[in-house]
């Protein structure tokens, strides 16, 4: 099935893989939560077990350098996009309130980007990930 509209994660290629993971889960949350209609119905298995609904379009996962990430933070914001961001300063703070705390104390273009997700119309999502490969 083709989607008008696409999800894509963008995380630092440098990062420890459970250092990945948490951040591709933190970013896809704040997707999720941003548009209630990308969320499915509930799974239900054979044996009548009800499982959580998941999202009801692919998330495509990126990788890139600290650099390539910077420049896709610069697309999305020059088109006026909204994304998600997650900074390494969050890997030290242990609640929302302090990982907010930290991205505010932080210019824009000082912010020390280890990942970031979008949603967005297809041909805006690949102009702003442009550059970045999908993840190995």
């Amino acid at each position: 099935m083709r989607f008008d509209t696409k999800i894509a994660v963008a995380v630092h290629q440098d990062l420890a893989v459970w250092q990945k993971l948490n951040v591709a889960a933190f970013l896809t949350s704040a997707i999720a939560a941003a548009d209630q209609t990308l969320i499915g119905a509930p799974y239900r298995d054979a044996s009548g077990n009800l499982y959580l609904a998941m999202s009801r379009q692919p998330i495509l996962v990126f990788a890139g350098t600290g650099e390539a990430l910077k420049a896709t933070h610069r697309r999305a914001l020059d088109r006026n996009e909204r994304i998600a961001i997650y900074t390494r300063e969050l890997f030290a703070t242990g609640h929302d309130e302090a990982n907010r705390a930290a991205v505010a104390a932080v210019a824009a273009e000082s912010l020390d980007l280890v990942g970031l997700a979008l949603h967005a119309d297809r041909r805006t999502v690949d102009k702003v990930m442009k550059g970045l490969v999908l993840h190995p």
